[in-house]
């Protein structure tokens, strides 16, 4: 028999030692090792010269292993190595150190990716050619990265895999051809303690989540791009953990901030930039401050003053300090000062306000003829933003105060009315508010092209214009007065005049009768929060605004539009019970909302600035929501039904919402005595949402960026469905530009990156934030959640590795959810929407109307059903057409609707004749 056959027992031991010997562990651990020697002898074939002897890695010189083999680490730093590096160097998978520094290999890099163990990579000092795309992909332990000196590298930009490596530390990547901007993740990496980023190509300005960072060292000196590092650098103010900062050399611009807050600063290199203003307090009180470069800027004020211990660099004094010397400046000169702190220190008045006195070549200025006194100020066309400052009242010889044609914004210091010899104000063409405070006869005020200005100061007007806009003041001169009047009217005309005059008296002595009573009676009935038809055609809609403009000789079409709209501040306390706080319907930054109460009983929203909020950017959110909400109008944007503007009050009346915010119902349904929403509701809101930005983007008139997307300015209705609200940081997209730029404004956790590093804005940043929103409906989690685990703490960047599989998704979603088999199968389509809304790349993100097309394709549709005859309005589909016609003739001018005896529209100033339901919005 076989068994009993040697040769065959022979056989079948082998066979089984085969076996076992090719598929143990042991054998697998054996081929993994032979994967890394394959890679070394690679690696030692390509460097010159190796310095290496033998076939095995393990025992080579800088080359250590672990228990089983695996190469741990390469430590080749100045061998002086010529050559290039293999290209699959990824394959060492234990690999966790990598050293290459200071040597002379070239050619391009190998991916990295997936080498999850590698914790430092030490490549500076070299002559690399390139970093491919997916250099840093799956690099989750990467704790340090270093690839400075490497100037024969093809520009690179800085990828958003890199933010996966969520313990990196430290980051170095000096004169290596780094373009673009700086990530925005940088600041969000908890671990990350230093960033090198000199001697590069990058542009754009400091990532505002810097602020939260735990940076100590950064280094973004000499960037060789025309356009440089620039914008304000306010973020220091905030970084706690810095000790070392260079900056120099770039164009960054705006005054030091506050830096008491960073007590272990000991280096402060900010020499060979734009930055302007007093150099504060806090930057001498820095008890570790050891050493400052200021020079080749354009700080002024008085000259500092620093401890012995402070070394100085030598340029300190090219700058355009008062004196040469520590000192405080002249009055004249801290006036001055004050000024363009108010307008937040522009370069164009830093650089031509030099020196300690204004009377000496100031430009903007003029003396008398002693050249002591300041007669005149002239900022005419300065592109001036910020505030007018009331210390102007000091210049106690001024006779001209010239300031139209910026963009100034806040009322007109009162102060201003005590300059004995001013003769002439001109504010015309900014965005000014409040009333024209009462100067004296002999000034000419002009203040025309500021359509808020004055709207509370004339309450029984004609509502032509408030005061002041067509160039006069209260007891001040006209300008109209000025150029003509009456007596130089020809005789005719004047005869002409008088007998419309007399007619226009018979026609008020009708009035006077029972008649007017009457109408007075009528117009008592509807004084509450009038909203008249000034600013609509024949037809109901909005008179073109090109016309107007042609009509009026200036814009003046926001105006109008906003009279229109104006409440009084009496009739908002008596619907909100003068504001009490059992009508508090939120809080937030602009200030706090009220619940209030039309006459006939309907609800209204009243949002009320909080007086520590009316500065330039709260005026200027204020005025932006008035100008884009009476623009605009949709099912899914919130409605704008009126404003207030008088004294320091400043208020928005809209349409109420009574189910509150998308926020409260996600993340605070339990305190709020919600019940959790279901995947439809959540479906549906998100299609709201998009169908409301969408209409912002591409099918209003004009095209609007939200600019502050999130789930607090979602609101709800008691249907649930939803409406975009908070139009304050809304900005207008013309026609034909790709992007805008604007200051950085919104809501950490919803920026788009590109917005935050170069602070210009596209429609893709409100898509960006709107997956933001897909991701928090479905996990249920807020962006930014400083109670979740370090990698988890920003959603957007946890989520998108979530997508990498998934398998994972099931696990992300919210457990209020708990999806059947059709509902998740949505929920994984709108996961995958809302990683296409996020990437990095805007162009890469898809429109809104897409998203409106990808959702409404996942919300139930509309279904047929049997068909009642009984639905087709009492008509017999069965008759003749004759017996038809016959039936329609019979019924012909009968009114569908009930008879209304005191309608919506009286109610509101609206007759019924042009709006039969009641104006748009209520």
């Amino acid at each position: 028999m076989r068994e009993n056959n040697p040769l065959f027992s022979f056989s079948l031991y082998i066979t089984l030692l085969t076996f076992f010997y090719f598929f143990s562990p042991s054998f697998s651990a054996t081929k993994t090792f032979s994967d890394d020697a394959s890679v070394m002898i690679k690696l030692a074939g390509l460097i010159s010269p190796p310095g290496w002897i033998g076939s095995e890695p393990c025992d080579w010189s800088g080359v250590n292993c672990d228990n089983d083999g695996r190469v741990e680490s390469i430590n080749l730093a100045s061998k002086s190595l010529s050559g290039s590096l293999p290209p699959d160097l990824n394959k060492l998978s234990s690999l966790k150190s990598l050293g290459f520094q200071n040597n002379k290999l070239s050619g391009s890099l190998p991916s990295l990716s997936d080498l999850s163990n590698l914790q430092k990579i030490y490549l500076d000092f070299n002559d690399f050619t390139s970093i491919p795309p997916n250099f840093f992909s799956g690099l989750t332990s990467l704790q340090t990265f270093s690839i400075s000196q490497n100037p024969s590298l093809a520009s690179w930009v800085i990828p958003e895999d890199l933010s996966a490596s969520i313990v990196l530390t430290a980051f170095y990547a000096s004169n290596a051809n780094v373009t673009g901007s700086i990530p925005d993740f940088f600041g969000k990496l908890t671990n990350l303690q230093s960033i090198r980023l000199s001697y590069n190509n990058l542009t754009g300005v400091i990532p505002p989540s810097f602020a939260t960072s735990g940076i100590q060292n950064l280094w973004l000196n000499n960037q060789h791009s025309d356009a440089k590092l620039s914008g304000p650098i306010d973020v220091l103010g905030s970084m706690t953990q810095l000790s070392q900062v260079w900056l120099h050399a770039n164009s960054f611009s705006g005054p030091i901030p506050d830096l008491s807050k960073c007590t272990s600063l000991f280096d402060l290199q900010l020499r060979d930039n734009r930055l302007t203003g007093v150099l504060p307090n806090s930057l001498f009180s820095v008890p570790t401050l050891a050493n400052v470069s200021l020079g080749n800027n354009m700080f002024q004020g008085p000259y500092p003053s620093f401890s012995s211990e402070v070394l100085i660099d030598k340029s300190i004094e090219n700058n355009n300090f008062c004196d040469v010397k520590p000192g405080p400046c002249d009055p004249r000169v801290a006036v001055f000062l004050s000024i363009e702190e108010a307008v937040g220190y522009p370069s164009n008045l830093a650089d031509a306000w030099k020196g300690n006195d204004p009377c000496k070549g100031w430009s903007f200025v003029s003396c008398d003829t002693q050249g002591k006194n300041i007669t005149v100020l002239n900022l005419a066309s300065q592109h001036l933003v910020g505030t007018i400052s009331p210390t102007i009242a000091n210049l106690s010889s001024l006779r001209s105060l010239v300031l139209n044609n910026n963009s100034l914004t806040g009322p007109i210091p009162d102060s201003l009315t005590g300059l004995p010899q001013l003769q002439t104000l001109d504010v015309s063409n900014n965005n000014l508010t409040g009333k024209v405070p009462n100067f004296h006869g002999n000034v000419t005020v002009k203040v025309s092209g500021n359509p808020l200005l004055g709207t509370d100061s004339n309450p029984g007007g004609s509502g032509d214009s408030p005061p002041g806009s067509s160039g006069s003041s209260p007891g001040s001169t006209s300008e109209r007065n000025e150029t003509s009047s009456s007596s130089s009217l020809p005789r005719p005309v004047q005869i002409l005049l008088g007998i419309m005059a007399g007619i226009i008296v018979l026609i008020g002595l009708f009035f006077v009768g029972p008649k007017f009573k009457l109408f007075q009676s009528h117009l008592n009935r509807k004084r509450m929060a009038k909203i008249g038809m000034e600013g609509k055609d024949g037809n109901g809609g909005f008179t073109n605004e090109k016309h107007r403009e042609r009509r009026n000789g200036h814009s003046e079409m926001k105006l109008v539009r906003a009279k229109s709209m104006s409440f009084s501040i009496s009739d908002l306390r008596q619907v909100t019970d003068n504001f009490s706080e059992n009508n508090v319907l939120g809080r937030g930054g602009f200030g706090i909302v009220y619940k209030g109460g039309r006459p006939d009983g309907t609800p209204i929203a009243v949002k009320r600035m909080e007086s520590a909020m009316i500065s330039n950017k709260g005026m200027s959110e204020f005025q932006a929501e008035i100008e884009v909400l009476s623009k605009v109008r949709h099912r899914h944007l919130v409605a704008l039904l009126g404003y207030c503007v008088e004294g320091n009050e400043r208020l928005l009346v809209y349409e109420y919402m009574p189910q509150g915010t998308l926020g409260q119902h996600l993340f605070d349904f339990k305190e709020d005595g919600y019940d959790p929403l279901s995947w439809k509701q959540r479906l549906i809101v998100a299609l709201d949402v998009a169908r409301g930005v969408e209409y912002l983007h591409s099918l209003a008139q004009e095209s609007f960026i939200h600019r502050d997307l999130k789930p607090s300015n979602v609101l709800l209705g008691d249907d649930m469905r939803a409406k975009v609200s908070d139009f304050g940081l809304v900005k207008h997209a013309p026609d034909g530009m790709y992007s805008v730029e604007t200051r950085l404004a919104g809501t950490f956790g919803y920026l788009a990156p590109e917005y935050c590093a170069t602070g210009r804005v596209t429609t893709k940043a409100d898509v960006y934030s709107f997956g933001v929103i897909l991701m928090e409906l479905i996990t249920g989690r807020k962006a930014l959640d400083d109670f979740q685990p370090e990698d988890r703490t920003l959603l957007v960047t946890w989520f998108r590795r979530v997508l990498i599989n998934n398998d994972n998704i099931m696990k992300a979603v919210d457990p209020t959810l708990n999806p059947d088999e059709e509902s998740y199968a949505s929920i994984c389509k709108v996961a995958e929407l809302a990683g296409h809304c996020t990437v990095r790349e805007p162009y890469q993100r898809p429109d809104m109307s897409h998203v409106v097309n990808t959702l409404s394709s996942l919300v139930e549709g509309w279904k047929p059903t049997f068909f009642d005859e009984e639905d087709g309005f009492g008509t017999d589909f069965h008759m003749s057409l004759p017996q038809a016609l016959h039936q329609w003739q019979s019924s012909e001018g009968t009114s569908l609707t009930s008879d209304m005896p005191y309608s919506q529209g009286e109610a509101w100033g609206i007759s019924d004749q042009v709006y039969p339901r009641g104006p748009p919005g209520f």
